[in-house]
């Protein structure tokens, strides 16, 4: 698949995560974690907003509020206050945690995951939110990441980054939550590519494909729904961490980046490091569901 990266804000996130396009608001909003803001822009303006601790991810409530994931659980953001309230503290009384990838499920619920400030191996939970209820769905993991939903409503899925291995977690379609043992969807490690393809972020377009950013990679790589290789999107810089899609038509491929922990010997990935790219696909993209409270 040809398609050429344009940068959409050049803006440089030290860890740039969390792409979340809001369909009532025809508008992209994204996380730039250990400075602890909230990205977006409207046209050439860009928004900025300032939060008092580390914030990952998002789903939308309505056309002003949205649903964040911090270190201190999930709360309701209100886009024109910059006002927030608690809606479920989830290890706010941990201070070596923090929140990392997440998504809103198509029952209106939130799939999150935390893991250690430091990258210390095993501190991280992935937890499942509903309006009624929190249930923890694995733990003991490093680095929580590329959680996403098949469009059937037929299973979730998710990775642990440093092992390398996607995985498929068969959920109820009714309900969302898991029903049987999760499966292998992709497996990384046995490629022998260099640098290794550590699997961050994901999404699922309209065909059922997944696309997953790779850490280190400097790529945005794409599965059919029965988890072989197609086709990948090569980025100017490594560290690509979660993609989007968005747009009028769905149509749009937006990809956070990051600036920290770069390799020294790849000076050429410096310059547009921890920017937010835009590629236009012949791929239509699913719009993300509201949350429900």
């Amino acid at each position: 698949m040809t398609a050429m990266p344009q940068i959409f804000d050049a803006r440089a996130c030290t860890l740039g995560e969390g792409p979340l396009w809001h369909p009532e608001r025809q508008q992209l909003f994204w996380f730039d974690i250990v400075n602890r803001r909230l990205l977006s822009r409207q046209g050439d303006q860009p928004l900025d907003w300032p939060l008092d601790r580390m914030a990952s991810a998002a789903g939308w409530i309505d056309h002003d509020h949205l649903l964040l994931a911090s270190e201190a659980g999930l709360s309701r953001f209100n886009l024109e206050t910059g006002t927030e309230d608690m809606l479920r503290e989830i290890e706010a009384d941990n201070p070596l945690t923090r929140s990392n990838d997440g998504r809103a499920d198509p029952w209106g619920g939130f799939w999150m995951g935390t893991m250690s400030k430091a990258g210390d191996p095993g501190q991280g939970t992935l937890y499942r939110w509903t309006a009624t209820e929190l249930r923890v769905i694995e733990t003991g993991m490093s680095t929580p990441n590329a959680i996403c939903f098949d469009q059937t409503r037929a299973c979730a899925f998710y990775t642990d980054t440093k092992t390398r291995i996607i995985w498929r977690q068969p959920v109820d379609p009714a309900t969302g939550w898991p029903n049987r043992a999760k499966q292998v969807f992709v497996d990384l490690r046995a490629t022998s590519s260099s640098p290794e393809h550590k699997p961050d972020g994901a999404v699922i377009d309209a065909d059922g494909c997944l696309w997953s950013a790779q850490w280190g990679s400097a790529r945005v790589a794409r599965y059919n729904p029965d988890g072989q290789a197609l086709s990948a999107i090569d980025l100017p810089t490594g560290h690509t961490s979660c993609p989007a899609f968005g747009g009028a038509d769905l149509t749009t491929m937006y990809v956070t980046t990051a600036r920290q922990k770069l390799p020294a010997d790849r000076p050429e990935w410096q310059e547009t490091a921890g920017q937010v790219f835009s590629v236009s696909l012949p791929v239509t993209g699913c719009a993300e569901p509201r949350i429900a409270l």
